[in-house]
């Protein structure tokens, strides 16, 4: 039996016409991150930006930025933003909160910003009840300036300046800070998330709009801290970085609510 070849015209679009199910990233992304291939701190850029456009607050809200990999996503925020100095983003937004109160101020910052250099930032603006919302992205390393250890990273886990693993002997232990701030009585919600696995960052999502809602309640200081994931500073392949972040940093950073005013009134 004779065979026909059959030769498809891929020049255009098959019947029916395709349609667009959704937009691959909120409108408020300008365009691509120049950050490691498996660093989980666009995922989270991208639930912050979608919870603002959600909550309808994007003309008013203004974000606060530290220092780290992520200070290049100033670039890419259709958002007012503001860059300070390494550590001080709390207290920066704190002034712009008290100068316009009706805006919702943001901070965006890492590990090695807040705790390290702005641990009293955090602290202090959390015991004033400072009404702003914290974003805190947790990778356990100084991943801009070539991946040394923080005051976040876990006991074992390996950095430049920790070769051999952190040990609390020469290098103290980490500093749970969403633990410290959900302690102190200004703070309104505090939560712990990550970006891992396809649950956890719906639920993260869900934990930085009640942080969010809590600002616009005017609740206190809200906290969301949320683990991300950094392969190049962790020395693994960026497949498992994902892998390693639930088997080391998880088990020290249980994610979930600490905080939240609704629960407390319940």
């Amino acid at each position: 039996m004779a065979t026909t070849d059959i030769t498809i015209d891929t020049r255009t679009a098959p019947p029916p016409p395709s349609t667009k199910a959704a937009s691959a990233a909120p409108s408020l992304i300008l365009g691509e991150h120049s950050l490691c291939p498996g660093c989980g701190e666009p995922v989270a850029l991208r639930l912050l930006l979608e919870t603002l456009q959600e909550l309808d607050v994007v003309d008013r809200s203004i974000g606060v930025v530290g220092h780290g990999c992520y200070g290049s996503f100033v670039r890419i925020m259709d958002i007012d933003v503001l860059q300070c100095l390494h550590g001080r983003a709390p207290s920066c937004a704190t002034g712009i909160k008290r100068m316009r109160p009706e805006s919702v101020v943001f901070t965006l910052q890492g590990d090695g910003d807040m705790v390290n250099e702005g641990l009293q930032e955090v602290l202090h603006s959390a015991a004033r009840g400072e009404n702003i919302t914290c974003i805190l992205l947790n990778n356990g390393v100084f991943g801009d300036t070539g991946g040394q250890q923080t005051a976040t990273t876990v006991l074992g886990q390996r950095t430049k300046t920790s070769l051999e693993g952190r040990n609390a002997a020469d290098h103290g232990y980490p500093i749970p800070i969403a633990d410290l701030v959900a302690s102190l009585q200004g703070s309104g919600y505090v939560a712990r998330g990550a970006v891992s696995t396809p649950a956890a960052v719906a639920r993260t999502k869900r934990m930085i709009k009640r942080a969010v809602q809590s600002q616009l309640d005017g609740n206190g200081l809200s906290l969301v801290e949320i683990l991300t994931m950094c392969p190049t500073g962790w020395f693994v392949p960026a497949a498992d970085g994902a892998d390693y972040q639930g088997s080391s940093m998880e088990p020290v950073y249980p994610v979930g609510e600490l905080k939240s005013q609704e629960a407390e009134r319940a």
